[in-house]
């Protein structure tokens, strides 16, 4: 009965709230859309405030640790299911976008270790499992100084970051599998080919074209689930994909333009020598984490322009000043 009588008293609060939220998020599109670069320019200040080129190398340095046990738990975990062959060229293909102009040498050590699997025992599995999800947990911890209002607002129970990071880690395998699925079937159509009017058509550039395509809607794929399921908070889906989409077009351009200069003026292999590989990873992981960290920021900023801040609730009254002490009696 008393939540009959409460509903129709909260329904205007809650429809009033509701439209006070509506209108601050259309005041907010309509800031980014008049001052595109002045909201540019505070979020990139925002982005130094937090120290996001710091944050970023942290995040790279354990993705270095994390890449290359998540390789093999998902080469050991899914070549049952396809052919290891198979799954090492999807796995070179999607390393290619990650870490662009070494690949190769990251699969060929996979493959090398995939040639011993035998030796890998309990303690070694539990190890990789641990260290392939180091890199999502120090994500997280790096977006939630990102998205501080939110942990002000809402803390994330312990167990729940916990186990997140591998729930992720178990979902970008799948989504190997699922590549690998549809390369391979692409793949074939294009061995294929078609005949047109009697003219013999190869479809090669058509599917080249198809798995680009495919490859770009899965990297903003990835990016968006990031942004909606490692930090604390959960962002509207739109705000999300606006952050998703930036982080991957500002990547497409920089993946390319590090093929170019690692191909061309690059002179890593005579400074570094043997390490060359890992500082050229290192420095591609780097790179992204500091895109991935300016997309999120860019959705923080827009969310402090559509949530009104918070005030504090009213304090409790002062307590009543104390009688005064009666006058002292005069004799006289």
């Amino acid at each position: 009965m008393t939540t009959l009588h409460n509903a129709p008293r909260n329904a205007p609060r809650t429809a009033l709230r509701s439209a006070l939220h509506h209108a601050r998020s259309n005041d907010a599109l309509r800031f980014l859309a008049t001052h595109p670069l002045r909201f540019l320019l505070s979020a990139l200040k925002a982005f130094r405030a937090n120290q996001g080129l710091l944050l970023a190398g942290a995040v790279a340095y354990y993705a270095l640790l994390s890449i290359v046990p998540l390789l093999i738990l998902i080469a050991i975990a899914f070549s049952h299911f396809v052919g290891e062959q198979r799954l090492l060229e999807t796995l070179a293909r999607l390393l290619e976008w990650l870490t662009p102009g070494q690949s190769n040498a990251l699969v060929h050590e996979l493959a090398n270790f995939l040639a011993h699997r035998n030796v890998v025992g309990w303690l070694l599995l539990v190890t990789m499992i641990f260290f392939s999800s180091l890199a999502f947990t120090v994500l997280e911890n790096a977006l939630s100084i990102i998205f501080v209002h939110r942990v002000a607002i809402r803390r994330r129970h312990f167990l729940v970051s916990a186990i997140v990071p591998y729930c992720f880690s178990l979902s970008l395998g799948v989504g190997v599998l699922l590549v690998t699925l549809v390369t391979s079937s692409l793949q074939v159509v294009a061995s294929d080919g078609i005949v047109l009017f009697g003219h013999p058509v190869s479809l090669t550039g058509a599917v080249r074209t198809v798995l680009y395509l495919l490859g770009v809607a899965g990297e903003v794929f990835v990016l968006t689930a990031i942004y909606l399921v490692i930090p604390v908070g959960r962002p509207a889906p739109r705000h999300a994909l606006m952050g998703a989409l930036t982080a991957a077009l500002l990547w497409e351009i920089t993946r390319r333009v590090l093929v170019w200069y690692f191909a061309t003026l690059s002179q890593v292999n005579v400074v570094y020598g043997s390490l060359a590989t890992a500082i050229v990873v290192l420095f591609s992981l780097e790179a992204l984490a500091t895109l991935l960290l300016f997309g999120a920021q860019l959705i923080a900023e827009y969310e402090r322009l559509s949530v009104p801040p918070r005030t504090s609730p009213p304090g409790p009254p002062d307590p009543p000043a104390p009688p005064a002490p009666p006058a002292p009696l005069s004799t006289g």
